[in-house]
């Protein structure tokens, strides 16, 4: 999947436990680790802005995108 979450990299600049970072944001640890992991097919806004929140960054920071040209097809049953 081109889309990556670079919330590991930032636990560790910012010197934190993913065990910290989920008590404080109110996740559980399995939680935040399948996101730290990405294997969650979503998230929430209001998860991600207590992330940004705790960690001091902006959403960005922690997903980040590698161009896949099949990302530009639209599938014939999408209705967006």
């Amino acid at each position: 999947m081109p889309v990556r979450v670079t919330l590991d990299a930032l636990i560790v600049k910012k010197g934190l436990k993913a065990r910290d970072l989920a008590a404080e944001i109110g996740l559980s640890e399995t939680q935040l680790s399948l996101f730290r992991s990405g294997k969650v097919k979503g998230i929430r806004f209001s998860t991600l802005a207590r992330l940004c929140a705790a960690l001091g960054c902006r959403p960005g920071d922690l997903l980040d995108y590698d161009l896949d040209p099949a990302d530009l097809a639209v599938p014939d049953d999408d209705p967006g």
